[in-house]
């Protein structure tokens, strides 16, 4: 231990006794002589079990410690409790005197983890308040915590999937979201205290908490892949510099390669490199994504540019409308102007008509585009003087405003109050100065990133 204090870390009893779910059956001195020596070479934390905290307290009274905090914790092996259950082991364990509260419960669904973290922002929201309430009892619902120590607590929670797969798992990545203290995982994928237990090189660099460690926050936005079962698949995603796209499939034609996803330039090229091409690709003109079919090896061309954009601008209009559903969609009948005729410009085009929207192609040239979608035409010259009606929505899939050219915009703000709705694909920077001036005009905004998280998902 003293050859180890030198490093930051939680010092802990090896083993968690029986009482607590563990394999150990020694005797409690054994492991409280351990953290109190912890304690006195200077251990930033030590991680004491909540059956035996009073005792664990009571021995080191009257001594200093000035470096160490105290983890009071509580493990439950068999389910994760109800939310009042919760709060009341909250409350009971912040009246030992813990600096830090920690509960690791089992995942037996995912929802079960959702009530952990209700309680952390609850928790964290009583104890924030609390020093300035007189009735801690309305702000914490739950078991008052007869505790002077006025010290504000920071609460640590950790939900453990012990039996269960991976259900678990999103309390280790989300849990600085929800205000967790730290979060943890493993050295190696074999030596686990826990099923479900990522290790820290997961952590790190497939979660990429290395890079979110201090921006992981309430406004964090959470994407999710859902599915049952995990199908263990063998493969990998790899990013594929291609020249030429047709040489490239030839190249690569085993059915081990087995799929693509297509970007710019290669996408109208990609239509004559497949075997077969969905109608809806065939109509754009475009294909964003190559399936190898695994009876024959046949390559398929789709297109899904579109889906992404149109669901995220049908979801800016439901939003606008106070989220009501229909079976028909908020685009029907709405005067629908895209600024653009490339590839994005046909995707969003074809997607909106498909929809019931009245198309309006706003470009230097445009025939092409009308020709295969259908609809209106318009000189993006006329664009700013063009207001035949009021709540129309306006598209810009140009690159009109992407970093470096941050200031350009592809109408004036003037023309942007006859708009109930804006979109830019642009997305870096995220908020582009169309988007500024539309919000500033009254218009809901929907961003390229919100457009590329819908097409992923």
């Amino acid at each position: 231990m003293q050859q180890h204090m030198t490093f930051s870390g939680i010092y802990s009893f090896p083993a968690l006794p029986k009482l607590e779910g563990g394999m150990y059956d020694g005797g409690e001195n054994k492991r409280l002589d351990a953290l109190r020596l912890a304690m006195e070479l200077g251990a930033d934390y030590v991680d004491v079990q909540l059956q035996v905290a009073y005792e664990f307290y009571d021995s080191i009274r009257g001594k200093t410690f000035n470096k160490t905090k105290v983890i009071v914790s509580s493990h439950n092996y068999q389910l994760t409790p109800s939310m009042e259950d919760l709060g009341n082991l909250v409350a009971r364990i912040q009246a030992t005197g813990a600096d830090i509260v920690k509960i690791a419960t089992t995942a037996l669904d995912i929802t079960d983890v959702a009530r952990m973290f209700q309680i952390m922002v609850h928790s964290q929201m009583a104890d924030s308040l609390r020093k300035n309430s007189s009735d801690t009892n309305e702000l914490w619902p739950y078991t008052r915590a007869k505790n002077t120590n006025e010290e504000y607590y920071r609460t640590m929670f950790h939900l453990l999937d012990l039996c269960v797969d991976d259900r678990g798992l999103i309390s280790h990545i989300l849990c600085a979201k929800f205000g967790g203290y730290v979060t943890f995982g493993t050295l190696e994928s074999r030596v686990v205290s826990a099923s479900g237990q990522p290790t820290l090189k997961d952590l790190l660099y497939l979660y990429n908490l290395r890079q979110l460690s201090n921006k992981l926050t309430p406004d964090t936005k959470v994407f999710g892949i859902i599915g049952k079962p995990s199908i263990g698949l063998n493969g990998v995603y790899v990013f594929l510099l291609v020249d030429d796209l047709a040489n490239f499939l030839r190249a690569y034609s085993s059915t081990e390669f087995v799929g693509f996803g297509v970007t710019i330039p290669h996408k109208e090229a990609a239509i004559k490199c497949c075997d077969e091409v969905d109608p809806v690709a065939k109509s754009i003109g475009a294909v964003n994504c190559i399936v190898r079919r695994p009876t024959d090896g046949k390559l398929i061309g789709y297109n899904t540019d579109y889906v992404g954009a149109v669901t995220a601008i049908e979801d800016g209009l439901r939003g606008k409308h106070n989220g009501s559903s229909t079976t028909i969609s908020p685009l029907a009948s709405k005067l629908f102007v895209v600024i653009g005729a490339d590839v994005a410009g046909k995707a969003l085009a074809y997607g909106a008509k498909a929809k019931g929207a009245r198309v309006v192609i706003a470009n230097r040239t445009f025939e092409n585009l009308l020709m295969q979608i259908g609809g209106d035409a318009l000189a993006l010259s006329d664009l700013d003087n063009y207001h035949p009606e009021d709540g129309m929505i306006l598209t810009n899939t140009t690159s009109i405003g992407m970093q470096p050219k941050v200031d350009e915009k592809p109408v004036s703000k003037h023309a942007l109050k006859y708009y109930s709705l804006v979109f830019d694909a642009v997305n870096t920077p995220k908020i582009t100065r169309l988007l500024k001036e539309a919000e500033e005009s009254g218009a809901t905004i929907v961003t390229g990133l919100e457009m590329f998280m819908g097409r992923t998902i």
